[in-house]
């Protein structure tokens, strides 16, 4: 990846606290929390199902779910079984959803690279059965590193004089 022009001197800009992928870590911070996401997106929704295929603490599994509740990445509904006291069923929201290339892209790294012996799952189309695959892609053509500049976005900072961190 390149930068544009009037950021390729790194030395007159930081981010800071404004980088996504920080905050996205920054939420995404322990093992658990990101086992839980996968568990919700496989459909995992009750605690106690979490707790076990997560196979971490139940302290652990609520922490991570009230980190995503905060974040508002999920959200708690009530049900009740016959004769037993109300419990909560967790769903992601959409932007809990949002998180599924990110879980994608780290599956398909995981496999490609820390998998000797194969994938041990693999996820297709549903309808085609295609391998589901996560690429940069521009216009639906997959683009590398190489093909990637990195610039402000136009939309946050309007014109080049309103650009941060002595940007211009």
């Amino acid at each position: 990846m390149e930068f544009e022009e009037r950021l390729r001197d790194r030395g007159r800009w930081a981010i800071g606290d404004g980088c996504s992928a920080a905050r996205t870590l920054d939420l995404l911070s322990t093992k658990t929390v990101f086992l839980v996401v996968r568990e919700l997106l496989y459909g995992t929704t009750r605690f106690d199902d979490l707790v076990t295929r997560t196979e971490t603490s139940a302290p652990a599994v609520s922490r991570a779910l009230k980190q995503l509740a905060a974040a508002g990445l999920i959200v708690a509904t009530e049900y009740r079984e016959p004769g037993a006291r109300a419990r909560a069923e967790y769903r992601l929201t959409p932007a809990g959803q949002d998180l599924l290339p990110v879980f994608l892209a780290l599956i398909q790294f995981g496999d490609a690279h820390l998998q000797p012996d194969g994938a041990p799952l693999v996820f297709v189309d549903a309808e085609s059965g295609e391998q589901v695959r996560t690429r940069p892609a521009a216009g639906g053509v997959e683009v590398s590193a190489d093909g990637i500049e990195i610039r402000l976005n136009p939309d946050r900072w309007g014109a080049p004089d309103d650009a941060p961190m002595g940007v211009k």
